[in-house]
């Protein structure tokens, strides 16, 4: 279970972490913000794939034990069934108190965070997103800039020192434009109070305009220039009833409420209907070996999984009854694990064969 949580962890953190590179690329998030941003995730991250790391190492472990021939030893030796799965019980129960901690508190924590800190994060205007000693593209390429070195001033605004700027214009035609190279002593952000436009103000300017490879230049001297900046970044908002405390949503008579609360709590119900599925699941005969049911397994857990967030997006729409809610689908998954631990000829259709 901990080697499949790694590998799955790894794959769904480098995939989010390229996400978030590409808007910090992009000008749409600082820099600094990117592990903060993976470590509030992860809490969220860790709910998803310790249910199915745990449903997989079941399979794994008692797969092998089986294709070894250790499990029909063990049986044979007098250790039932009925006790195998109680001892695999009472492991998950270890996982299902992880799982609760995660659900109830850390998920809904780290999913907070991330919305306040994406919030800050549109305030934040071109200026405050450099940093020094690099050449940075915003603008989807038309603009790059680049400042020596940062500082603070009295009144806790970022100025840029000695600053670079080469701008992309537009030619007569649409197409593109000749550069513009503005090299300025000094640079700090702007924002006009009455329009909210957003503005980078340039100080001690000299600003250079025409074509690469030719000698006709032209150059002006600005004391004062100021250039327009695009809106704010804005980002997809997350749900506000997952950012909620669990003590919020008890008792409340909204329906997406009610659907988050059940979903909270049907990721604890998860882990012992899926160790129910899995023990009984997992026997396989020795010619099989002991990946012949992982895929068709990991299906199952697929479709139970699908089956629980479109409940949940049902209960939160009222298109579905909060009283049957997320339930009947742990009714029916109960049904199919005690259908298979009854007759464990079943688990044959759950492989691609011998």
């Amino acid at each position: 279970m901990a080697a499949v949580t790694l590998i799955l962890l790894i794959v769904g953190l480098t995939s989010r972490f390229i996400q978030y590179l590409a808007q910090a690329v992009a000008g749409e998030l600082a820099s600094d913000v990117l592990f903060l941003l993976m470590l509030y995730r992860l809490p969220d991250f860790l709910l998803v794939i310790l249910p199915l790391a745990l449903f997989l190492g079941i399979l794994l472990a008692y797969g092998r034990m089986y294709a070894e021939n250790e499990m029909v030893i063990l049986i044979g030796s007098g250790f039932s069934q009925f006790r195998l799965l109680l001892t695999t019980m009472g492991t998950s129960m270890l996982v299902l108190l992880l799982v609760a901690m995660l659900s109830l508190q850390l998920a809904p924590w780290g999913v907070r965070n991330t919305e306040q800190l994406k919030q800050s994060q549109e305030l934040l205007t071109e200026v405050d997103l450099i940093v020094a000693g690099q050449f940075q593209s915003f603008g989807e390429g038309n603009r790059v800039t680049y400042a020596e070195r940062i500082e603070t001033g009295n009144d806790e605004v970022r100025q840029l020192q000695n600053v670079f700027v080469a701008v992309s214009t537009a030619s007569a035609e649409g197409g593109q434009g000749s550069p513009r190279i503005i090299i300025a002593e000094s640079a700090r952000p702007e924002v006009d109070e009455s329009t909210g436009a957003r503005f980078m103000r340039l100080e001690n300017v000299l600003q250079y305009d025409g074509t690469p490879g030719a000698a006709d230049f032209s150059i002006g001297q600005f004391d004062v220039q100021s250039i327009l900046l695009p809106e704010a970044a804005s980002f997809e908002p997350i749900l506000e009833e997952a950012t909620l405390p669990t003590s919020a949503l008890i008792g409340s008579p909204l329906p997406e409420h009610q659907a988050e609360l059940q979903w909270r709590i049907s990721m604890l119900l998860l882990i012992p209907i899926i160790t129910l599925i899995a023990v009984p699941l997992s026997k396989v005969d020795p010619r099989q070996g002991r990946y012949s049911k992982l895929v068709p397994a990991a299906l199952l857990y697929a479709c139970y999984f699908v089956l629980l967030q479109i409940s949940r997006d049902m209960v939160a729409d009222g298109e579905l009854s909060a009283s049957i809610g997320l339930w009947w689908v742990h009714a029916l998954f109960v049904g199919i694990g005690l259908l298979i631990y009854r007759y464990p000829d079943i688990g044959k259709y759950f492989s691609f064969g011998r």
